[in-house]
């Protein structure tokens, strides 16, 4: 653990989606994590009891709502409302994975907006604000009637690539769609590299047809990035498109390693070399390979507490090499 924390009116808790970056978070601010219960009862029902006393304190929850979705958002909620009713001061939601972040508008008739409907039982719940990690869509921020801290996984993953031997040679940024294009883009100005895009069509959810390829990605390196990694078709089909293309060799990378369904046999198949991910959501050792080489946003996000706790900014964590500087 680094030197203990001066201030001890924060304190940090995890809930049951990812106690490992929680407990890695809490070391890099010098704290111990709080002391709860968590346990179901049979039908299923969650309860929560804070085995310590933080009134007047500024509490740091440590959730990614990642799957079980359901039941990490309900004890999410059950959460902040302990911690309401127990006169914490402030209520901080730290999010590294906020679920439900894809129903962000209406693509279709009669669809909810789900992703505002989160943000609403989050603020109802009793929320301060929140802290995030790479939402889908940028402007889910506005769904949010409290300050929102939304950090970006390009400068760690940019560190990476800056750190490995891959850019030593050609390197192209590549977007596996046109939403995405901003993202590939700030991950190219990092490491310096040109970007492509492919120009792809979704004839329904989780399934996604290469068309084309804009750019010039013959004989380069080429890295791949999204924010998550779902089922993994598209970065697949992605890879292989650009491999039929001319490309080098083939990377990947993303904030949120959701991998459900036949994700991790489609890239341990796929021409991809390497699948660069956060641990922003917690891996099951079933589903890592030779292949998965993760990044810790502990730091960062520890980084960050800090800051907001000490009303400074928080602007420079969004720089090239994440560089801890006032």
């Amino acid at each position: 653990m680094t030197e203990n924390y001066s201030d001890p009116k924060l304190k940090i808790f995890s809930l049951s989606s990812n106690r490992p970056l929680a407990e890695k978070i809490a070391a890099e601010v010098g704290v111990e994590l709080g002391d709860i219960s968590s346990a179901q009862f049979s039908d299923g029902e969650i309860k929560i009891n804070i085995e310590e006393s933080i009134r007047g304190c500024h509490v740091y929850i440590i959730q990614s709502t990642s799957s079980p979705v359901n039941d990490h958002l309900m004890e999410l909620l059950i959460m902040i409302d302990a911690l309401k009713r127990a006169s914490a001061k402030t209520i901080n939601v730290v999010l590294p994975y906020y679920g439900y972040a894809r129903q962000d508008r209406k693509a279709q008739s009669r669809e909810p907006i789900t992703a505002k409907l989160v943000a609403n039982m989050i603020t109802q719940a009793g929320a301060d604000r929140l802290l995030t990690l790479d939402m889908h869509a940028p402007q889910i921020q506005g769904f949010f009637d409290i300050p929102v801290d939304h950090l970006l996984g390009a400068p760690l993953l940019a560190s990476y690539f800056l750190d490995n031997e891959v850019l030593n040679h050609d390197v192209v940024v590549v977007s596996p769609d046109h939403g995405g294009v901003t993202r590939a883009r700030k991950l190219a100005e990092f490491i310096k590299a040109p970007i492509a895009i492919i120009d792809k069509r979704r004839p329904k959810a989780n399934v996604s047809e290469v068309m084309n390829i804009i750019g010039n990605v013959e004989g380069k390196n080429c890295i791949l990035i999204d924010d998550m990694i779902d089922t993994a078709g598209t970065i697949t089909l992605a890879a292989q498109a650009l491999q039929d293309a001319g490309a080098k060799d083939v990377y990947a990378c993303c904030t949120h390693a959701v991998l459900s369904g036949p994700a991790m046999d489609r890239l341990n198949n796929s021409v991809i070399k390497h699948v660069i991910v956060t641990d922003s959501i917690d891996i099951p050792e079933e589903k890592l390979s030779e292949k998965i080489i993760m990044v810790s946003v502990s730091q960062l996000i520890a980084e960050a507490i800090k800051r907001i706790h000490e009303n400074r900014s928080v602007s420079p964590l969004f720089q090239e090499k994440f560089k801890i500087i006032d």
